[in-house]
């Protein structure tokens, strides 16, 4: 039987779309003309250098100058795109941002706090002015400690207007954590929170910062917010306080803005492998502008004057992202604390107080509202929600039925999946077309998205590699000190030469749309921020009882994150509730509570490969419940005993 739509376009979602106005312009000045998004999305990947030049005039970026071609060599890596142009992300920003509320920032506790436009000038005017006073200029790195909070909005668009390079990590990371990622890029300035708040708690980070102050040689000043009122005295004299740096300031420069190439680095993502310090990233200004307005225009579909949130925090990719509502004319909405403090109603309340128009989830969080047996819509006022995201990890059928019955039935629920590595989603909502229970609608504008079998061919209604066979501008312009692009170059083309393997597994339909079966690779994904395993194993690993170490991210459709940690001990220990409390804390509090696993596991040894690499993705598949020949060829490890442990554990783990 053919499946039914869960939600169908009506005419006049269809008329009033921006992809069908997008559709009409390029009848009237490109002369290209497209019957639907399917044929927009098929020319978009076929003639990708109109495409894209296309964008630079539909949305009328600010820049001094164009360059004389899109793109350079269609080739990965090694595209080049907009030779000769000059522009900066934030100035984009501000010509776009609506001269009413742009920001209205909330905490789990206390009143809503609402910034104008001006108040945002204001504001980034006098970081600017106190930056360059510490003698920031373009090509300086400004990292930030910050949770998801306005002056972390503020901070970036102060830097990256001069063309300094951002970064930022997530105040519940621990120090080493921090310094895994800081270290690598050697910043100039640090604007750090006191501490932050989680699930009713306060949580002093002052120690933390005084190590991560300590352990950055090049470190020359830090700015600091403060959230809980913690004890300062630890921290360094040299810390300048963001009263000072910002709100008491009465000498202030005017706005500025360093208009750059278009590569040039504008912040710096991670995402770990299983090997060596995270991968630091470097996305370009005009890559995720470009990008950035395309998918918050056309995919989310978000008008002038709505309001976005996505809940996040500073150390996943969706808080850059949702800077890009702001390109498209939208104010941003904040929050800061646990989505389930005092209970799961908190992000709901919050959504219909602040009139979202577009609400950012997790499956985890809506999988949690739907045991909690929660009707929202009986609660609050919803209607208002237009558009739905889910990312992070894939959307069960369980939770499309959950939003529908419970949130709002006319909504358009987009599943996407994309990462860090683009700082977008390249397979997701498409608001002309149908959207059908557990799919993402297919692959986005200028993202030429499929799946591919080991042979490297490409396969529908199999799940395969996902893979993407032309570049887009958001790719990372550079890895941080990799010179020879060696460390790019494996990380995503060593599989399937000059074509993008991300690292995850998808089936697209007949219809173009699509399934993400988690990873296929052994990165961590935990709520949406992915993690190398070589962060956990260097902690567990430092702990004199523990010899070696396993971890497994069982993240899947349709099944809720699952991460066990496996641990060989010295002879005559055993893992009672001691050792596995100590493992834990030293996990979270040296790393962050996300590395922390869901269960862990006394076994007599790990299987490792005869090149002496651990089995970390055959054994992935093994407790997913795959055959264990099928998966891995017992003949080519070093000791493969050490699978069974593995093989009688599946069946307790898929019930």
């Amino acid at each position: 039987m053919t499946q039914s739509p869960i939600w169908t376009p009506t005419a006049d979602i269809i008329e009033n779309a921006n992809i069908t106005h997008y559709i009409r312009w390029l009848a009237e000045h490109r002369d290209v003309t497209l019957a639907d998004y399917v044929a927009l999305q098929k020319w978009s990947t076929e003639d990708i250098e109109s495409f894209w030049d296309s964008l630079w005039d539909y949305f009328d970026i600010v820049a001094s100058k164009r360059g004389t071609t899109a793109l350079v060599e269609r080739k990965m890596p090694g595209a080049e795109w907009f030779p000769g142009a000059r522009l900066n992300y934030a100035e984009n920003i501000f010509a776009k941002m609506i001269d009413g509320e742009a920001i209205v920032y909330e905490a789990e506790q206390g009143d809503p706090v609402r910034y104008s436009k001006a108040d945002i000038v204001q504001q980034v005017s006098a970081l600017q002015t106190t930056l360059k006073e510490l003698g920031v200029t373009k090509g300086d790195r400004v990292v930030a400690y910050l949770p998801n909070i306005a002056e972390a909005i503020i901070g970036c668009l102060a830097a990256t207007g001069l063309g300094a390079i951002w970064s930022s990590a997530s105040p519940d990371f621990g120090a080493k954590s921090v310094l895994d990622r800081f270290g690598q890029i050697e910043p100039k300035v640090l604007i750090a929170v006191d501490g932050y708040m989680y699930n009713g708690r306060n949580f002093d980070r002052t120690d933390v910062l005084a190590q991560i102050q300590a352990e950055l040689p090049t470190l020359e000043e830090t700015i600091l917010i403060s959230l809980v009122d913690a004890d300062q005295s630890s921290l360094p004299k040299s810390t300048l306080s963001w009263q000072a740096a910002v709100l008491d300031r009465t000498s202030v420069d005017d706005l500025h803005f360093e208009q750059v190439p278009f590569d040039h680095p504008l912040w710096v993502l991670y995402s770990s492998g299983t090997t060596g310090l995270p991968k630091p990233i470097v996305h370009g200004h005009g890559g995720n502008l470009l990008e950035h307005i395309k998918s918050t225009v056309f995919h989310n579909d978000l008008k002038p004057g709505e309001r976005f949130f996505w809940y996040t925090s500073t150390g996943w990719m969706m808080w850059n992202y949702q800077l890009g509502a702001m390109l498209a004319g939208c104010s941003v909405a904040l929050f800061n604390g646990s989505p389930g403090y005092p209970d799961l109603n908190r992000l709901w309340d919050f959504v219909s107080k602040h009139k979202v128009n577009y609400f950012g989830l997790s499956p985890a969080f809506v999988g949690a509202c739907n045991k909690a047996g929660l009707v929202p819509k009986d609660t609050f006022d919803l209607t208002g929600i237009r558009g739905i995201g889910s990312t992070g990890a894939p959307l069960p059928e369980t939770g499309f039925n959950w939003i529908y019955e419970n949130v709002n039935g006319n909504v358009a629920l987009e599943s996407l999946s994309g990462g860090t590595d683009l700082c977008t989603a390249f397979v997701g909502g498409a608001r002309t077309l149908p959207i059908y229970t557990g799919e993402i609608q297919g692959a986005s504008l200028g993202a030429s998205v499929m799946a591919y079998d080991p042979s490297g061919d490409p396969i529908i209604d199999e799940v395969g590699e996902l893979v993407i066979t032309e570049p887009m501008p958001s790719m990372p312009v550079m890895f941080w000190n990799d010179p020879e692009q060696a460390r790019y170059k494996s990380s995503y083309f060593e599989m399937y030469p000059g074509i993008w393997r991300h690292g995850d597994w998808i089936k697209f339909n007949e219809r173009g749309a699509c399934v993400i079966y988690g990873r296929s690779d052994s990165t961590i994904n935990r709520k949406g921020v992915r993690m190398g395993t070589s962060e956990i194993y260097q902690c567990v690993e430092g702990i004199d009882e523990v010899l070696d170490a396993l971890v497994i991210d069982l993240e899947a459709l349709g099944r809720e994150s699952f991460m066990p940690l496996f641990v060989v001990l010295r002879d005559g220990v055993e893992l009672n509730e001691t050792l596995r409390q100590q493992i834990n804390r030293k996990l979270r509090h040296e790393v962050s509570p996300r590395h922390v696993p869901d269960e862990i596991y006394q076994i007599k040894e790990i299987p490792y490969t005869l090149s002496g690499k651990k089995l970390e993705i055959p054994v992935r598949r093994i407790l997913l419940g795959q055959d264990v020949h099928k998966v891995t060829n017992l003949g080519a490890l070093r000791n493969p005993d050490a699978v069974q442990f593995f093989v009688d554990l599946a069946p307790t783990l898929n019930p």
